[in-house]
């Protein structure tokens, strides 16, 4: 591992959840958890699951950040978790530093460092607790990340190989690319938090996933990902890897969530 990445490391070997409650409906298991992090932070979670002994396959589910949209939350991956479910997967959706719809104004360039640190833990720790699910096959884990899911994702499996198949749904290759929107900051302060974010940054980490399969959706209308970004995220990913372009805005599409249905499908033998 390398040295700068040694603060992401935490005690694997503690694991604190408490289930809320499980509802099951046409033999799929719906329960909610509350996690208590490593770093002392709660969070909700949900995990999905078909009934019986499998073994089943595993897909981490990390949602967008999108104030303006219901769905940024650990809820926008709900149905598609349902339906992954009755395939013979078990689904966990969890929630974010950015569930919060204030996060990106409360937080300043001062505190997105270590917030990324806080988020990379958070994410291992969520490979735990899908991992520990009574039948899962760990040889067949998809991480599946839309946005800030996508870009933490990347991060957090060059750090943490347990996954073997990637979604990175709309993820753009730097921190700054987002978090240089505010506050604003120019001249010196602006260069010296680029440089502060570059070892974390996406793109570093991107080929470090290989060999595990890479599937990149993007859209083409949209303004926080242009296509020279995206294409140079996805020429730095290593083998084996592929981009699909959806005519879409940054939320993205049913004909994405259907064709990435399939591709997991097909490479988790669902």
């Amino acid at each position: 591992m390398d040295t700068a990445l040694t603060s992401f490391d935490y005690d694997r070997t503690r694991l604190d959840v408490r289930p809320l409650g499980t509802r099951t409906q046409d033999r799929i298991a719906k329960r909610l958890n509350v996690i208590t992090t490593p770093l002392g932070e709660r969070r909700v979670a949900e995990i999905i699951r078909p009934e019986g002994d499998g073994p089943f396959a595993a897909i981490l589910y990390v949602h967008w950040y999108e104030p303006e949209s219901s769905d940024s939350n650990r809820t926008q991956f709900q149905n598609e978790a349902t339906r992954m479910a009755q395939r013979g997967a078990i689904c966990l959706l969890v929630e974010t530093l950015w569930s919060d719809r204030d996060f990106f104004l409360k937080r300043t360039q001062a505190d997105d460092y270590e917030n990324s640190r806080r988020q990379v833990i958070e994410l291992r720790q969520a490979m735990e607790v899908l991992l520990a699910e009574p039948g899962i096959d760990p040889h067949r884990f998809a991480y599946v990340g839309h946005d800030f899911g996508a870009m933490y994702g990347a991060l957090t499996g060059s750090i943490d190989p347990r996954p073997t198949h990637y979604v990175l749904m709309a993820g753009t290759p730097r921190f700054p690319d987002w978090y240089l929107y505010a506050p604003k900051l120019i001249g010196d302060a602006r260069q010296a938090f680029i440089e502060t974010m570059t070892p974390l940054d996406p793109i570093t980490h991107i080929a470090k996933l290989s060999p595990a399969p890479i599937l990149f959706q993007f859209a083409t209308d949209d303004p926080h990902v242009p296509k020279e970004r995206a294409q140079a995220f996805f020429d730095v990913a290593g083998e084996p890897k592929e981009i699909r372009w959806y005519s879409a805005g940054h939320g993205l599409n049913e004909q994405v969530t259907q064709e990435r249905i399939e591709w997991i499908s097909q490479q988790l033998h669902l």
